[in-house]
């Protein structure tokens, strides 16, 4: 009886523990989370780039000028060549170059997109840069890229620099042959079209743009000579540099317009070349003979708008200095920045 009881006890035991485990929720473990989404590939929408070839143009143009003159007509064809940019558009074409010139240093846009490896390092970054241009010039390789920058654009015034005191020496050198001291006989008509030249924007050369913009998203095919930006940077090397961040982290494209707009309004070299349109003005308003226009084209037109320039690129150090070939216009010799003189001093 006994063994019948402690049959029956163990048979009950083991129903009661075979349903336990029936009525148990089998454990699933959950699944690893998904990886966080990759760093997307630098973007530049093309307005920049179009931006950019706009001021390359005009380089190209005001460095190419003779400082050969054998009429009236050649000094009016040259006057209105080197007239021919609006201060607002130029200003932000240097600094959409400045960007491009950026985004062909490997250390700057490596630099930036190795602090954005993760979601949340990448919306911090992109808060500061848009919140705060300047932040770009702490980011790894800054220095670098910002001495691309200052040493093409100081390269870009200096070859018009040169091209302007030609011509402004040219005042001198003619001014005892007859037809340089004859009186310009329409100069209200020279003075407005200048006037409205200063006024109207250029377009942008489209194949130029488009291999700016292959440049930037590539970054190469410029051939820049390496060098090392120098603190304190100006206006447009920090806010190229801050586009070239933006670029870098793949957040300058088409559905960024609006940031990479708001960072080509550069007002310090726009107010440099706004100043130096009243200067031209001023100087052709007051000048008569052909010898006296040259003057007013070689100081003010070219000269004064070279300094501006050379002004906005910075400092930097060459770490190597061998001729700097772009897919700008043809190279013309140039000065040091020191040589040059402030156009408001």
């Amino acid at each position: 009886m006994n063994a019948f009881v402690r049959r029956c006890s163990v048979i009950s035991l083991l129903c009661v523990s075979l349903a336990a485990a029936a009525c148990q929720t089998p454990v699933v473990e959950a699944p690893p989370p998904p990886p966080p989404p990759p760093l997307p590939p630098v973007a530049l929408n093309s307005s920049v780039a179009e931006a950019a070839s706009v001021y390359m143009a005009y380089v190209g143009t005001a460095s190419g000028l003779s400082a050969s003159f054998a009429n009236g007509g050649e000094v009016r064809q040259s006057m209105l060549r080197a007239a021919a940019y609006e201060p607002a558009q130029l200003s932000r074409g240097m600094v959409a170059y400045a960007a491009i010139l950026a985004l062909q240093s490997p250390e700057f846009v490596n630099g930036v997109r190795g602090m954005a490896a993760d979601p949340a390092s990448r919306d911090i970054l992109l808060r500061r840069i848009i919140s705060d241009p300047a932040y770009a010039t702490q980011l790894p390789g800054a220095g670098q890229a910002a001495g691309l920058i200052a040493s093409q654009i100081q390269s870009d015034g200096n070859r018009m620099y040169a091209a302007g005191a030609a011509i402004k020496q040219t005042a001198y050198d003619i001014q005892r042959q007859r037809w340089s001291s004859q009186h310009v006989t329409d100069r209200d008509a020279r003075l407005e079209q200048v006037r409205l030249l200063g006024l109207t924007p250029l377009n942008s050369d489209y194949s130029a743009s488009a291999t700016l913009q292959q440049a930037a998203l590539s970054g190469s095919g410029l051939n820049l000579a390496p060098a090392n930006g120098s603190a304190p940077y100006t206006q447009a090397v920090v806010r190229g540099l801050a586009l070239a961040a933006l670029a870098s982290l793949g957040q300058a494209g088409d559905n960024n317009r609006i940031q990479t707009e708001a960072l080509l309004n550069e007002p310090v070299s726009a107010d440099c070349l706004n100043f130096t349109r009243l200067m031209i003005l001023q100087c052709l308003a007051a000048s008569r003979p052909h010898y006296e226009e040259i003057f007013c084209l070689g100081q003010h037109l070219m000269m004064d708008t070279a300094q501006c320039v050379i002004d906005s690129a910075g400092r930097y150090t060459a770490s190597s200095w061998p001729p700097v070939q772009t897919v700008s216009a043809d190279q013309a010799a140039g000065t040091t920045s020191g040589d040059a003189q402030t156009p408001n001093r």
